[in-house]
């Protein structure tokens, strides 16, 4: 998923031979830069909002641990972006086994899947707090939520499992390089089922799973909330404030999501059809989808470090959260080894404050 441009060598070399596309050399420096600065500002940003959502056991709500599990999959996910930095700056050629094409395809998808669900969960759990806030009780509880977690990683588990089968490595014997791609040598047939409709099937299975389905139920989701806001929220009651606070956290993080991802699945999508023959296969567009690949999947990673900078911008309480973490760590650096009995009163005294 993060080659997506070794498809099209792979899969029409006739083709390739007659288009030119030595413009794609400019992303052999531009996109590993890009991946890196995503790799770092998603460490950092997502690390601390894990321990943070993690510190704050006893006050934690059900959004919170929604967004946890979010920022697990999004640094689980920006761990293996060192590599595809590597593969792109060689010129698409892996130097990494087998075993690390596999799970690094497999956790790029993983991500995918179990961001785009947490977001559906948490849509839906603001769709019941708010449109049926006193009848929903019992669907809220803590174990339901347990269970709609599981739920999340098995069913993303399942969805990414194709990239665990199907993708290998594969040496050019001509170029040298080694390119770690998707092969359905063993299981397509010739006038049934080929390598073409495979990646076709299955692009555009992951797009309409992935994305267009849950992207759906959100917003009816917020249609349905929308109209509850507009007629019954009170803005002067806090209750109803904080409601709105959330709400509003919530909905940035799906428009950015549907912002980062939709020019990639756009791409996606078009890339899929032309495999079928339902895309102009001209050397003009397979060139500009060849461009546009790299850097639409970039941007949707980009969603992977975006998500902590929007809690500390729009969440007051994750906020100060930060702010006491951040206190704390600076008054044990700076206080005396001995001195147990006033560090204590001084993180009591932050921790009342705030």
């Amino acid at each position: 998923m993060a080659n997506l441009t070794e498809d099209y060598y792979d899969y029409d070399p006739e083709n390739t031979t007659m288009c030119d596309y030595n413009e794609l050399e400019t992303s052999y420096w531009l996109i590993p830069v890009l991946y890196m600065l995503i790799f770092i500002l998603g460490l950092s940003g997502n690390g601390v909002v894990i321990f943070t959502v993690w510190r704050a056991q006893s006050k934690r709500r059900a959004a919170d641990v929604y967004i946890g599990t979010l920022a697990l999959a999004d640094l689980t996910f920006v761990v293996t972006l060192p590599l595809w930095a590597v593969y792109t700056a060689q010129g698409y050629h892996w130097l990494f086994g087998v075993a690390l094409c596999k799970i690094s395809s497999y956790v790029v998808l993983l991500n995918m899947y179990a961001s785009v669900f947490c977001l559906t969960c948490l849509s839906f759990d603001r769709y019941l707090a708010i449109v049926h806030s006193l009848t929903s009780s019992q669907l809220r509880t803590r174990g339901h939520m347990h269970w709609s977690l599981a739920a999340i990683w098995i069913l993303s588990g399942l969805l990414a499992s194709p990239a665990l089968i199907f993708r290998t490595t594969q040496l050019d014997p001509d170029s040298g390089r080694t390119s770690c791609i998707m092969d359905f040598s063993l299981v397509a047939v010739k006038g049934e089922w080929s390598e073409a409709a495979w990646l076709a099937g299955l692009g555009i299975s992951s797009s309409v799973l992935g994305f267009l389905l849950p992207l759906l139920a959100m917003l009816v989701c917020y249609g349905f909330i929308g109209c509850t806001v507009t007629r019954h929220f009170n803005s002067l009651r806090k209750e109803d404030q904080r409601k709105r606070r959330l709400l509003k956290i919530i909905t940035m993080l799906v428009v950015v999501f549907a912002a980062c991802w939709t020019p990639f699945h756009v791409v996606k999508g078009m890339d899929s059809l032309s495999y079928l023959g339902l895309a102009p296969s001209s050397c003009a567009f397979l060139s500009f989808l060849l461009l546009a690949h790299p850097y639409s999947t970039c941007l949707a990673y980009v969603n992977s470090c975006l998500n902590p900078f929007l809690y500390a911008f729009f969440d007051l309480r994750f906020r100060s959260q930060c702010m006491v973490l951040l206190s704390l760590k600076k008054v044990l650096h700076s206080s005396p080894a001995g001195s147990l009995s006033s560090q204590k009163t001084e993180n009591q005294t932050l921790a009342t404050k705030v």
